[in-house]
């Protein structure tokens, strides 16, 4: 999801696995990520390949033993070439085999959700490294009531969701306008803004101190929710 979770949409995930009872705790998982949204779930590498052609997917879950198809003989015969995978498999043996394919990660069953969502972390950081800013532009338009209203991105000190509305937080005022947090944060820059909460996100330049579970800007604690603990402490420690 950074770290850096700076995606600016939910990462797109299919789950390939005969094992339904394997496929639904790795489904568990994704639902329980924010940053993280269940594209559909195949039972074997035919179903897989058939819902590929018709579903946008960013990562694959991918189970290796199936009667059907091997997940590593899937593999060869993805055309996508974007496509994220990690692999999950009840067996280590056929780890040095798929990191030859350039899987991003390979999970050992029985699946814990803290190392799940490290796996989701590495996805993540791909993504951002893939991510081309849109605009050179300082500043976008917001719509507040029958006027656009400009803000620049180095005034934001973050944005929190209330409902059915955002609060744009700045140096000297807030701006309230009725959206989603989503669609919001996908018009600012991706390396300057970043997920904290499942109601947050912040400006790293605006950030003063992180105490306990709380980014401070200014007199201001914001939580950071317990999803995104590891990767904002990660994130800012590369600073």
């Amino acid at each position: 999801m950074a770290a850096s979770l700076l995606v600016n949409s939910p990462i797109k995930c299919l789950i390939i696995d005969d094992d339904s009872f394997s496929a639904r705790i790795i489904q568990k998982f994704i639902n329980d990520t924010d940053f993280l949204e269940l594209a559909g779930v195949a039972n074997g590498g035919i179903e897989a390949t058939r819902l590929l052609r018709d579903t946008l997917v960013d990562v694959l879950f991918l189970d290796i033993e199936m009667p059907d198809m091997s997940g590593l003989d899937l593999l060869t015969t993805i055309q996508n070439k974007d496509l994220l995978v990690i692999v999950t498999s009840a067996s280590r043996e056929y780890a040095v085999e798929a990191f030859e394919q350039n899987v991003i990660d390979y999970l050992v069953k029985p699946i814990t959700y803290p190392r799940f969502l490290i796996a989701a972390q590495k996805v993540c950081d791909k993504l951002n490294q893939k991510q081309q800013p849109s605009s050179t532009a300082d500043f976008t338009f917001v719509k507040v009531e029958q006027k656009l209203v400009k803000i620049y991105f180095a005034d934001i000190q973050y944005i929190e969701a209330l409902g059915d509305y955002v609060h744009i937080v700045s140096n000297n005022k807030k701006t309230i306008v009725y959206a989603t947090l989503k669609a919001t944060v996908s018009r600012f820059p991706a390396n300057k803004f970043i997920r904290v909460h499942r109601s947050f996100i912040v400006n790293l330049d605006a950030i003063t101190a992180v105490e306990g579970n709380n980014v401070a800007i200014g007199n201001k604690f914001i939580p950071i929710g317990a999803t995104y603990a590891r990767n904002v402490l990660q994130l800012l420690s590369k600073y």
